[in-house]
Parts: C-alpha cells; structure tokens; sequence
C-alpha cells in the first residue's frame, strides 16, 4: 500500500513537471531568438577621396578597434562637423572607405548643427542635408549626405532563416523592461558576412532605456 502511494505520488510530480515545461519554451530548451543590440553613436564613413582631401594625400584609415560587423573597424581618426548654427568636434570615422561619403547623426545631433538630416535607410542620400567636414589636412563641403539612419537588423542567410525572414524585410522589434515598447518598420539587411545585431541611433536607445548588448525580439507573427 506504501509503495503504491509513492508511485501515484511520483506520477502526479512527473505529469506536473511535463505540463510546466510545455508551457514554457525556455524551460523545455526550445531557443529564446534575442537579437542583440548595437547603438549607433554619431559617426562618419568617408570615399577614398575625401580621406585624403582630410588626412592628406595618400593617407589611409588606421584601424583602432574592430566593429561586431566583419570587416568593418572604427578608425583612429576623427573629424569636426560645422553646421549653420552648431559645431560638433571628434566625430569617428567607420572604415574602410566607402564609394560615396556618408554622415550619420541623430535628430539631437541635427538641431545642435542647425540642419534637419532625414530619416533614411544607409545609402540614399539623395536631397539630404549637408554640412562642412573638417579634418586635420583640409575640408570638404557637403551638399548633402548626411541622414538620421533608420533602425535595422543585420542579419547572415543562417539567421535570416532562423528569423524566417529575407533581405529588405521590414518587421516590428520588441523591447521589454520598464519603458518597453515596439519598434516599428525595422529594415531587415542580409549578408553571408553579417552578424545578428539591431542597430539605432542614441536617440532611440535612450528613449527606452536600451544599452549595447541588450536584446530585443521579434514578436509572434513577426518573422517567425
């Protein structure tokens, strides 16, 4: 009688401990998908010619620390932002040169400058705003190229099928904690070479609370 009790027992802690784990995926092992998070400082990617018009002739970035995305690295040097009504000083360069120069800052850095940078994906700089760039071999006035880049996610071709999600996708980031919220028409970019990080500016970040290496999720429905 003793041991049938014990087995009844055992049967109804197994049953209980079952029903739990399938009512929590972390618990049964299933993946949590987290993707973690890069806060995009004010910076400034350069065409070869323009690191020369700035540096001198021949000059070339020097690496100083290595970005999450391959490839990419911040380099030693930095340069002066001019606006109409505003000077912003030790704006990073991101190397390596790029076809096309490129000045992302955020809406705050904007109204310190005097200038309004659209909200745009990475490479349309077509009609945005433009400033003066100082270096500490000479300067370049820019008509335009300089935007508030708009939040996304890189991503590799594994991850993007983990996310079942595809280049130029845009799909809704979920942040939790106390000034949790949604992030709405986030850009999903592809690449064998690309590491799981979503990017935004820090104006986005602080709005949120969010730091580097926080992770945000895809809600159900978004992607998988």
């Amino acid at each position: 009688m003793v041991r049938t009790m014990m087995d009844r027992t055992m049967i109804e802690q197994i049953v209980t401990q079952v029903l739990t784990l399938g009512s929590n995926p972390e618990a049964a092992g299933e993946e949590i998908l987290g993707i973690p998070v890069g806060i995009s400082n004010r910076h400034i990617h350069l065409s070869a010619y323009h690191v020369e018009v700035l540096f001198g002739k021949g000059h070339t970035l020097t690496p100083k620390k290595e970005l999450k995305q391959v490839g990419e690295f911040a380099a030693a040097e930095t340069v002066t932002l001019i606006g109409p009504k505003g000077v912003i000083q030790g704006v990073r360069v991101l190397g390596p040169a790029r076809k096309i120069t490129q000045v992302e800052i955020s809406h705050t850095d904007g109204f310190s400058l005097g200038i309004l940078p659209p909200l745009r994906d990475s490479g349309q700089i077509v009609g945005s705003a433009g400033l003066i760039v100082v270096g500490t071999a000479g300067a370049i006035t820019l008509s335009e190229g300089v935007i508030c880049a708009a939040r996304h996610i890189h991503m590799s071709n594994v991850d993007a099928q983990r996310f079942g999600v595809s280049d130029g996708d845009r799909v809704t980031a979920e942040v939790d904690g106390p000034r949790g919220c949604l992030f709405k028409n986030v850009l999903v970019r592809v690449h064998p070479s690309f590491c799981l990080e979503f990017h935004i500016d820090t104006d986005e970040a602080n709005a949120v609370g969010l730091k580097n290496g926080d992770q945000v999720r895809l809600p159900q429905g978004e992607g998988v």
